[in-house]
């Protein structure tokens, strides 16, 4: 009994453990709940706001066409209407603009004639109703009638939901469109009995009869949103079509509302007996401000409530909102009524007459004027119970049945950022019913279809897919532990809608030995990794007292390409470890990338259709669900070394899933390690992210997506050019530069070039090492510099024909790439000219004296790196980057000195300085868990010369040196290189200590028994296959040996010998390659260095001929005084690339602002669905077998709680 008890139970004295640290992302919970609610309250606020004045503007404006107001006298009535005109057609102008540019710079297609004769219908009667309502009939009316009036646009929405109902056989929900349709005609009767029966004046009376007609041809604008509700195949390809062409329809849909609104004002005014020639200067002063805050507070609003809906805050931020402004403007205007504000002293309010001089006096104008509307009915003058009574039941009834007609919103379940197209079914809010075109423009869907559909959802698989090669032993860990977290956070059940299976490709995993090939000491660590770290997450309770879980069994499986893992993890997903050899398939980061895109893609995905198109399956519905699943296939790429939490999968999970023309989205990128090395790249990563990738997302596309971690589509890798394209060879210079120094850009390249979007995701963080060493830095841009630069020449040598076919790089965005390349060369010659400039400033040298000694250095170094060994040159690179340092000191100090000297900073220099250093300060305020990173600019600031001089100039130099620069050799996994060169150090100098000699040599004065125990545990014998090696290493983490399926068998030897066989050795096609790549590196070098010679020389020439064609600049000092006698001298090409370089910044400075909202919404989102999952799970019934299901439509993509790991292992 003893030995099963230590076997199944911990030793009693045996009670520590060593555990890695593992972090756990759901530490601050009460942080994200408290973002939450806080983004929800001031979305909220901001629509409340924006839509009371939206609404507030345009009622002033309508009653001041009203005969009974007198801020607008009767003479310049027609200056209101013309107000009212614009801002009807404000929407349809913005709307036409952002139409064009699209049809312009983006690919667009014509609708059919049906289809146009069909708009042409809808917007003309939407638009003559409009106009007729709000500038014929509206303003007869009084200011309770207008509030209310407009919300009686739902009736044929509410008559549209009845059939679409009673056609779903939806008896359930009939009744609520029913009662709306009820109450909106009770509000039309009652409207009609109060101005009929108690109003005497004809004209009013016909207002009546137009505003009726006018709210039923506006309540056509909404028949998309139920048109595919209904069994009409015409209704059905319309909608199709529009889709399809949606920006052509816009621009047609824009004129026609422009065209018929100018129709209607220019037939009205002559009709009315008014006049044009009224229209004078009280347009420039009250109807202006009117109109302009109408427009842009509708505008702001419609934004405001886009936000709203895709964080998921559509009850408190935009239904309540928007329910609430009829109320609140009714009571806005009523009180002043009830409460009887004093009269004003002004015989006449009529502009022309009086103008008041403060803001309270213009409030209590308008407020009066605006009652007058009310006071002069006869309904209230006399005080008529019937007429009050008609007019209270009518508002009311109008407003209930706009609620009514819009309540399903109110039960309507969204995605996390949710596409607006897929929100809204009009592309652009109706500018005279602010609240009710946002209501009813919400898409409508009946109760069984959502139901069906949720039945029904998609399965989304992810397959990581890691590449290793000599990572280290704690690299290995903090991979595959994240492996762990996500499969604790994911685990595989039967409801899931994400499932995951991960992969790890471990390049060069075997060693020659005497008797073979076993799997090297890189292989043997993965396989601890594994073990350590699945006894971690596999154990809740590590306590003495009860027995230890024996982990289950695994397997290992001889290969083709060499040999493979295979666990089951503890929630029941799949990792594999594919271990290559070198000698049967080809190595490197780019084949282990085809290795498991055909893997993946070919072989898994496709076989399973080819084999029930083999059973006699309709083929067209095997091609509809191969496509499907093609879409739902994702690949996350990684490193050996990248750390992640679940949180950063499923925010970029959410991009692919909701757009699908994205075919890859990238995450943010942080460097890890210590040194200054590290400090630059922290903040390099840090503003590359901040601002170049977000101006990319924002106004194309990213061009790079790393492949450290980086979300992408099947579908977008199995188009055509793309994998297929990716398995190319290189056989000539510019080919090993594009595609296998910078296999990730080169991927990216071409996705773009087929057509797909590529995205950038600033809150899905992850971490990977970064170089520690100079010589690794340098040696990791040499490779990405000039593969960066390939790329980007090969796309924008595509521009034309990439911009036809990707619809998100248009042609400015494509000039704005080019200016950034150029830029990007010109940089050295740039850096030279700063330092010169600090020259001139410090040593007080001749400018032309200063340029010289600030070119000396650089061209010296440019010789150099063709003469020595790339070690030499990083050496002398890295002692001229301390020099450099230091005069980076002085220049900063020169600037400043040169600020006190002037007594102002309004200098060219200073203020680039300044609004350098501001901007980058509020971009990091922006980003304020990164904010920190800020200290790390100091460090970047001092390597400016190092990183935008020497190492171009190494970079460019070493063009033909194609080889991989990093992890070139590894120690050993475990152990690490300090502390073995401190052993063979001491062991020399003392070789006879029996404590400091080697392994073998200790093991010499080790008693009998032990060395025998040791060799049965660790000692491996050599005439062991590889396979029992590792079984060995795994110890009591047993691996089973089975044997892979024969077709999989013959799949990997096709894939070997038509994709992936080990490249031969041909010392004359090696030395031809090494001779067109010294050529290709010459002609790019000399390029290169001519554009930016050219540079320095025109400088140069405009320092020569001093003051003649210099630009002046005037002097002015902080408190704003200006003397024209002292100023600023700037040569035209300073002042050029100043300027260029300054709005490329702004440009990036704007963007970000941009793409950090959207970054909050989607943060904020996932924190509702991860709050929501939360507490789902805690109200369940703790056990540990059962795995929580799935119905709740608030967890799509959050799957259930996703601790981390085990609160133990913490």
């Amino acid at each position: 009994m003893e030995p099963r008890q230590r076997h199944e139970f911990r030793q009693s004295w045996d009670v520590c453990s060593e555990v890695p640290i593992i972090q756990d992302e759901q530490g601050e919970k009460k942080k994200k709940h408290c973002l939450k609610w806080l983004s929800y309250a001031i979305v909220g606020v901001l629509v409340f706001t924006l839509v009371l004045l939206s609404k507030t503007s345009f009622l002033i404006l309508i009653s001041f066409g009203n005969n009974e107001t007198e801020i607008i006298c009767s003479e310049q009535k027609t200056t209101v209407l013309l107000g009212i005109g614009f801002i009807l057609i404000g929407p349809s102008v913005l709307l036409l603009l952002k139409s064009t540019w699209k049809f312009i710079f983006k690919s667009s297609t014509m609708p059919s004639k049906k289809t146009v004769f069909w708009v042409l219908g809808c917007e003309f009667l939407v638009g003559l109703g409009a106009a007729v309502l709000t500038i014929v009939a509206m303003p007869h009316f009084d200011i309770v009638t207008n509030v209310m009036i407009l919300n009686s646009v739902s009736i044929l929405s509410a008559v549209f939901q009845v059939v679409a109902n009673c056609l779903a056989k939806e008896r359930k929900w009939l009744m609520v469109p029913l009662c709306s349709i009820f109450l909106i005609v009770t509000g039309y009767v009652l409207f009609a009995i109060n101005y009929l029966a108690f109003e005497s004046s004809l004209e009013t009376k016909i207002s009546v009869g137009l505003a009726i007609g006018g709210t039923i041809c506006v309540s056509v604008n909404w028949w998309e949103s139920y048109s595919t509700l209904f069994n009409v195949s015409f209704l059905k390809e319309i909608s199709r079509d529009i889709a399809q062409s949606r920006n052509m329809v816009s621009i047609i849909s824009s004129l026609i509302r422009i065209l018929i609104t100018s129709a209607v004002i220019a037939g009205y005014v002559p009709l009315s007996g008014q006049e044009w020639k009224s229209v004078k200067l009280v347009f420039e002063t009250v109807v202006i401000a009117l109109v302009a805050i109408q427009i842009i507070s509708s505008a702001l609003c419609r934004w405001f409530v886009v936000l709203a809906c895709k964080m998921r805050a559509v009850r408190c931020s935009f239904i309540v909102p928007m329910y609430l402004a009829s109320i609140t403007v009714s009571a806005g205007f009523l009180v002043p009524h009830i409460v009887r504000l004093p009269e004003s002293n002004q015989t006449s309010t009529c502009f022309e007459n009086f103008q008041p001089n403060s803001s309270d006096e213009w409030s209590h104008l308008i407020l009066t004027d605006v009652i007058r509307t009310l006071n002069a009915r006869d309904i209230v003058v006399h005080m008529k119970t019937g007429g009050l009574a008609c007019l209270g039941c009518s508002a009311l009834s109008w407003w209930l049945g706009l609620i009514l007609s819009t309540i399903y919103i109110w039960y309507l379940k969204i995605h996390r950022i949710e596409r607006t197209q897929d929100l809204f079914v009009r592309p652009m809010y109706e500018g005279a019913f602010m609240e009710q075109s946002m209501l009813l423009n919400t898409r409508f869907e009946i109760r069984k279809i959502i139901k069906e559909r949720r039945s029904a959802k998609e399965i989304i698989r992810v397959f990581l897919c890691a590449t290793m090669w000599h990572e280290s032993y704690d690299e290995m860990m903090k991979m595959i532990i994240s492996m762990f977290r996500l499969d604790n956070y994911s685990p595989i059940h039967k409801n899931s809608d994400v499932q995951f299976e991960f992969h790890i490709y471990f390049d060069d995993a075997f060693k020659d030995v005497d008797n073979g090939r076993h799997a090297n000491e890189y292989a043997e660590s993965i396989v601890d990794v594994i073990k350590e770290v699945y006894t971690i997450f596999s154990e809740e309770d590590r306590s003495i007292f009860k027995q230890k879980a024996a982990l289950p069994p695994q397997k290992i499986i001889n290969t083709p390409y060499g040999g493979r893992l295979e666990y089951t993890l503890p929630k029941g997903n799949l990792m594999m470890i594919h271990l290559k050899d070198k000698t049967l398939i080809r190595h490197k980061k780019r084949w282990s990338q085809i290795m498991y895109l055909y893997y993946i893609l070919g072989w898994r995905l496709n076989r399973q259709y080819f084999k029930e198109f083999e059973q006699g399956e309709e083929l067209e519905s095997i091609k509809e669900r191969q496509k499907k699943e093609r879409e739902n296939t994702y690949i996350l790429a990684l490193d050996g070394d990248t750390d992640f939490q679940p949180s950063a999968v499923m925010l970029l999970v959410d991009r692919l899933k909701l757009y699908p023309e994205v075919g890859a989205a990238c995450g943010r990128i942080h460097p890890t390690g210590t040194g200054p090395m590290v400090w630059y790249q922290k903040f390099e990563y840090a503003v590359g992210h901040w601002l170049q990738k977000t101006a990319e997302h924002v106004f194309g596309c990213v061009l790079c997506s790393p492949g450290c971690f980086s979300l992408f589509r099947g579908a977008a890798l199995m188009d055509d050019n793309v994998m297929k394209r990716y398995t190319t060879k290189a056989s000539e210079a510019s080919q090993y530069v594009q595609y296998d120094q910078g296999e990730d850009r080169w991927l990216c390249t071409l996705l773009l070039q087929q057509g797909w979007r590529v995205e950038y995701n600033a809150a899905s963080d992850a971490y990977t090492n970064a170089p520690q060493e100079f010589k690794e830095f340098y040696n990791q841009r040499r490779r990405w510099g000039p593969s960066t630069m390939a790329n980007t020449i090969d796309l924008l040598g595509s521009g034309e024909l990439t911009s036809q076919r990707n619809s998100s790089i248009s042609k400015p965005y494509i000039l704005y790439q080019i200016i950034s390349m150029g830029a990007s060369i010109l940089s050295p010659a740039t850096i030279c000219l700063m330092i010169a400039g600090s020259f001139v400033f410090v040593f007080k040298m001749n400018a032309d004296l200063s340029l010289v000694l600030a070119i000396a250095p650089p061209t010296v170094y440019l010789i150099l790196c063709f003469k020595l060994k790339s070690d030499t040159q990083i050496t002398i690179a890295a002692i001229m980057s301390v020099f450099y340092a230091f005069l980076m000191v002085g220049t900063i100090l020169s600037i400043i000195g040169d600020l006190v000297m002037q007594q102002t900073f309004m200098t060219p220099s200073g203020l680039f300085l300044i609004g350098i250093v501001a901007m980058y300060i509020i971009t990091a305020a922006l980003h304020p868990q990164e904010f920190s990173l800020v200290i790390y600019g100091l460090v970047y600031f001092l390597c400016i010369p190092s990183g935008y001089l020497l190492l171009i100039i190494y970079s460019i130099v070493n063009m033909n040196n194609v080889t991989w620069g990093t992890r070139e050799s590894g120690s050993k996994a475990k152990a690490t290189a300090v502390n073995t060169i401190k052993k063979k150090f001491v062991n020399s100098l003392c070789c006879k200590c029996p404590c400091l000699e080697s392994e073998d040599q200790f093991e010499e004065i080790l008693p009998t028994e032990t060395i025998t125990q040791r060799e049965q545990e660790f000692q491996l014998s050599p005439h062991q296959t590889w396979i029992e090696r590792l079984q060995m290493k795994s110890n009591d983490f047993l691996l089973d040996e089975t044997e892979l399926p024969y077709d999989e068998i013959d799949f990997w030897r096709e894939l070997q010998k038509k994709y992936l066989e080990p490249l031969k050795e041909n010392k004359e096609q090696q030395e031809k390659i090494a001779n067109d790549l010294k050529e290709l590196r010459n002609k790019v070098t000399f390029v290169f260095f001519f554009c930016n010679a050219l540079w320095l020389v025109a400088t140069f020439f405009l320092q020569a001929i001093g003051s003649t064609i210099a630009i002046k600049i005037p002097k002015v000092y902080p408190n704003g005084t200006r003397f024209m006698s002292e100023d600023f001298s700037i040569d035209p090409i300073a002042l050029m690339f100043l300027l260029s370089f300054a709005s490329l910044l702004l440009i990036q400075f704007f963007a970000m602002l941009y793409h950090r909202i959207y970054t909050l919404i989607h943060f904020v989102a996932y924190a509702d669905t991860e709050i929501k999952s939360f507490r789902k799970q805690s109200h369940q019934i703790p056990d540990s077998n059962h795995q929580p299901e799935m119905n709740d439509p608030d967890t799509a993509l959050c799957i259930e709680n996703p601790s981390a790991v085990p609160t133990n292992a913490v």
